[in-house]
């Protein structure tokens, strides 16, 4: 299955981001392809501090770039944000943690072809395309039914569906 909507601005991407947050658990896995800049850490940014507004905390949320991997305990939900672009083996995943995670966390992977073989078959996978400025195309794929339902208050968002 698959869907796109087209953000205007970085509030329609804050908007899907929200949306896509509420439904958002442990053991839920989205992959975010995109070039370098797309804003596949901004997308995830504010997934993360929707849900921390929603859990009553306030936190920095850097992205993962140096360190690679960055937790949010937010009670019911764990959040993982991974950045795999510095990453030169799949192999490396397990040194991460994230093949445990893919399992117990809600986890959220930039550079996801870094994975190879391990990328998890029930993951959503977004893929986010400069289409000019402050515009983006933001496409949802997934095989997985269960993102299905989670996904349809963000396939109804008008934002300019395709």
């Amino acid at each position: 299955m698959q869907f796109t909507l087209t953000s205007n601005s970085p509030d329609d991407t804050a908007e899907i981001a929200s949306v896509l947050a509420a439904n958002i658990i442990n053991g839920d896995v989205v992959l975010l392809r995109g070039d370098v800049g797309a804003g596949k850490t901004d997308l995830t940014r504010k997934v993360i501090q929707t849900a921390m507004q929603s859990s009553g905390q306030v936190e920095d949320v850097p992205s993962p770039t140096f360190t690679l991997v960055q937790t949010y305990d937010l009670g019911d939900v764990e959040y993982v944000h991974a950045d795999l672009y510095r990453l030169s083996h799949p192999d490396e995943v397990f040194e991460l943690g994230l093949d445990n995670a893919f399992e117990t966390a809600a986890c959220f992977v930039e550079w996801p072809d870094r994975l190879g073989s391990m990328a998890p078959e029930h993951a959503l996978t977004i893929q986010i395309d400069i289409t000019g400025e402050g515009k983006r195309a933001i496409a949802f794929s997934w095989q997985d039914a269960k993102w299905n339902d989670k996904l349809a208050d963000v396939k109804s968002l008008d934002l300019g569906n395709t």
